[in-house]
């Protein structure tokens, strides 16, 4: 842990305590729902849908969880019996159904293990994600973790300074899949094979979507402080404060256009490179330990044949990829995983933007063991799929994702097809975009349609999405179909698929005719 970071926990630690009064006061009916989710989410924590319970947002920088927090989740759930853990797209751990005394007590000792909860809502820099794999994948260009934890330091000093409009994502990818879309993301770094990064700023899903705006390139990972400083302080000064449905910062492509936003954005560039010094320098690295990237002091022995063992850049050694149904660990694996990597040198987890687990480090018999401990990981593509949290939880959402996908799930699993003729799909519960269905292949969105019989719960359905650098596209939206039509639809497209022996995505590209016919015939 940073020096930086110590420093920002023992300031944040003083908010707590007015984190508890407002607690108190709502569960005592003295404020509204809304008047404690303006004050509740700066802190990480809202109020679940009905106001009886309340959820807890872990801030993880890019999604890495040590073996000492796997120990305090370990020992939470079971102190406190939690009954879901739940997998976030920015690369969180979110622990649900908690009442007044767990939500107060569980953000307290958060601190004390060194997880800051501050932020991770609310109007502030959210969690600093990075790629999944890096430090460990064949080819990346460099490790960007480190990076990522010297950017969320430097963005948790903005928290109590600087009020921005709405929240800031900030990202660093190490891979051409580029997982945590650096490309279109508030701000993303982009490794490059010259050991350099390219940004991109003012990118994001949700209601009228963005692809970034390529701002800078060829940037010396010393300098990414000054570019992350750029972009608050373009945001804050062009950012629209009175209207929050356009208070983020994609909205500045076409508030100033994209000429006039890069120029904006150089304009603060160089403020800042004029004003103070941010160079990460290399006697800052030998103080700060966030610089130094982790390498596993070991080596592995034997080879590993398996489809969730993937070959880390370090020889020998796995990281097992695990991918619990709609990102919901079950609760006891925390302690199963704990006591597996007792004694299990260098493992640590992180926790990937699809909703999945890695547990990198591992030998071939390591990863075998741990292979074995996690048998509920999704068995094909299509089990791949993604899921928000769902209006049964989430107060602003419209659909309860994670009972659709679940219906899903089920439908499917009987037929058994070919691993390829079905796509992971991506199910968002509102307009929101948790879950990226606009740039997956097979997207929804929760929703309701208008029938004879009155309004039904329904999806908007999207279609040929693409997240790959290069590639990237936003899916087209092509129907609405009643929720409980889903799990039909999906089957009779896979028999379809199966039928011909293709797969979905030269399916799709062969038989348009036949796709649309398919989604009208199921159509409110």
């Amino acid at each position: 842990m940073s020096m930086k970071h110590m420093a920002y926990m023992e300031e944040f630690y003083n908010d707590l305590a007015k984190f508890h009064e407002m607690t108190e006061k709502f569960y005592r009916k003295e404020i509204t729902i809304p008047e404690y989710k303006h004050f509740s989410g700066g802190f990480g924590s809202y109020a679940q849908r009905g106001g009886s319970s309340s959820m807890l947002r872990m801030r993880l920088t890019g999604g890495e969880i040590s073996r000492d927090i796997l120990g305090f989740l370990s020992d939470s759930i079971e102190k406190y019996k939690i009954s879901l853990a739940h997998l976030t797209t920015c690369q969180s751990l979110q622990l649900h159904n908690l009442n007044e005394a767990q939500v107060c007590a569980l953000i307290q000792e958060a601190f004390d293990h060194g997880i800051i909860t501050r932020g991770g809502g609310g109007d502030y820099p959210r969690n600093v994600m990075a790629s999944p794999l890096s430090g460990v994948l064949p080819g990346e260009p460099f490790d960007v973790l480190p990076y990522a934890k010297e950017a969320a330091d430097y963005l948790l000093g903005f928290i109590n300074t600087v009020t921005l409009p709405r929240k800031l994502k900030v990202c660093f990818s190490n891979s051409p899949v580029d997982e945590v879309h650096a490309a279109f993301r508030d701000l993303g770094f982009v490794a490059t094979k010259d050991g350099t990064f390219d940004v991109y700023c003012a990118g994001g899903l949700g209601r009228s979507p963005r692809m970034g705006l390529k701002v800078a390139a060829g940037v010396a990972p010393s300098h990414i402080l000054y570019h992350i400083k750029a972009m608050v302080d373009t945001f804050t000064a062009y950012g629209n404060y009175e209207n929050r449905g356009r208070a983020r910062t994609r909205f500045l492509q076409e508030e100033l256009g994209p000429e006039g936003l890069l120029a904006a954005y150089q304009e603060k560039l160089a403020a800042a490179q004029a004003s103070e010094d941010l160079t990460l320098t290399a006697a800052r690295a030998s103080q700060e330990p966030t610089l130094a990237a982790a390498r596993a002091a070991k080596s592995g022995h034997g080879v590993l044949t398996h489809p969730r063992a993937i070959p880390q850049k370090q020889p020998g050694l796995y990281a097992v990829f695990y991918k619990p149904a709609g990102g919901n660990v079950p609760v006891e694996r925390f302690r199963q995983l704990f006591n597996a990597m007792a004694d299990m040198e260098g493992t640590a987890l992180r926790i990937s933007p699809a909703q999945c687990l890695y547990i990198i480090n591992c030998t071939a018999r390591e990863a075998e063991t741990l292979i074995d401990l996690t048998p509920d990981s999704a068995r094909s593509t299509f089990e791949l799929s993604m899921a928000c949290i769902g209006a049964g939880i989430c107060q602003v959402g419209a659909r309860d994702s994670q009972a659709t996908l679940k219906a899903c799930l089920e439908a499917v699993r009987p037929f058994d097809f070919p691993d390829g003729t079905l796509p992971p799909l991506r199910i968002s519960g509102c307009p929101s975009s948790c879950s990226a269905h606009q740039v997956a292949p097979l997207g929804f969105r929760g929703g309701v349609c208008q029938t004879p019989e009155g309004p039904r719960p329904a999806y908007a359905l999207y279609a040929g999405g693409c997240e790959l650098p290069g590639q990237e596209q936003f899916g087209e939206e092509l129907g609405v179909l009643p929720e409980a039509c889903m799990p039909d639809f999906l089957v009779e497209l896979g028999t379809a698929i199966a039928a011909d022996h293709s797969t979905y995505e030269r399916w799709i590209a062969e038989n348009r005719k036949r796709f649309l016919e398919l989604i009208r015939k199921y159509s409110a």
